[in-house]
């Protein structure tokens, strides 16, 4: 079982890189509940389809990827790899700016 991590908590090392395989990404994605931090699953898709702006919608959006290809019994295809490699990245750059939100 993952262990959750407050935005708060995170550290650089606890971000995997840009290009890691999704066995590392996973894990990492899944250390915050998205549909418990919203209250609803709905609420989390609603998030994660928007633009996201905060280190939570970021967190959000990884989250909700990796419940739906979870869902679908995969890893991701090509396109969403390149969709959370950009989430990873920007993650990357919040928590070294020290942006918590």
């Amino acid at each position: 079982m993952t262990t959750e991590l407050a935005n708060t908590e995170l550290t650089p090392a606890d971000v995997p890189a840009v290009g890691e395989s999704w066995t590392r990404i996973e894990p990492f994605a899944l250390t915050f509940d998205g549909f418990r931090y919203w209250g609803s699953v709905e609420k989390c898709a609603e998030v994660a389809g928007q633009t996201p702006g905060t280190l939570t919608d970021l967190r959000t959006c990884l989250f909700f990827e990796a419940r739906r290809w979870n869902n679908l019994g995969r890893e991701p295809d090509a396109a969403s790899m390149k969709r959370i490699c950009a989430l990873i990245s920007v993650i990357q750059q919040k928590i070294k700016a020290g942006d918590r939100r």
